[in-house]
């Protein structure tokens, strides 16, 4: 379940086109996408280490999945088959909001993305995806507050900035 391209959008998610996912980080254009927090009954975060190999944000860690969309598919859908192909779970999931974000990135790439973000919660054991994953864990929401703050070159750039607004969303 290779996402090779990418949805662009306008700001109001209407979509524009399809672009290859790399031309468009390179561009750095608009384009629509998902991140994925799962939670277990302990209340801890299932965060995951990208693949070493990836062409950005190799070896970081971050939510337990994200990607993008295909075009005609629902960003619903795309989330919960990503989050199969990548950790090897299934569970239900809830869209609790979506941002749009601009960041530099490393390899002279953007992520410009409208990001939806979903939860869910589950206390299956993940069965890792290792051409998308390295790793996991699972980790309490001060703990990995704390690691941000302390260790920020270790997680993705949109996993700093999603995380703290995410809680304030699902804690209020």
């Amino acid at each position: 379940m290779e996402r090779n391209n990418v949805v662009l959008v306008d700001e109001n998610d209407n979509a524009i086109a399809e672009m290859e996912k790399l031309v468009a980080h390179e561009q750095g254009r608009l384009h629509r996408a998902f991140s994925v927090f799962i939670f277990n009954d302990n209340g801890e975060l299932l965060l995951q280490q990208r693949a070493s190999h990836k062409y950005h944000g190799a070896g970081l860690w971050t939510n337990t999945c994200c990607s993008h969309p295909q075009w005609g598919e629902t960003v619903a859908l795309g989330a919960e088959e990503r989050l199969n192909y990548e950790m090897g779970m299934e569970c239900d999931l809830k869209l609790v909001y979506s941002f749009i974000y601009n960041e530099r990135v490393e390899n002279n790439l953007t992520e410009h993305e409208l990001d939806y973000v979903f939860v869910g919660y589950s206390d299956q054991c993940p069965v890792l995806n290792k051409d998308e994953v390295q790793d996991y864990k699972w980790m309490n929401a001060d703990e990995t507050l704390s690691d941000i703050k302390n260790n920020p070159s270790h997680y993705t750039v949109w996993f700093k900035q999603v995380f703290p607004e995410l809680l304030s969303k699902i804690n209020s």
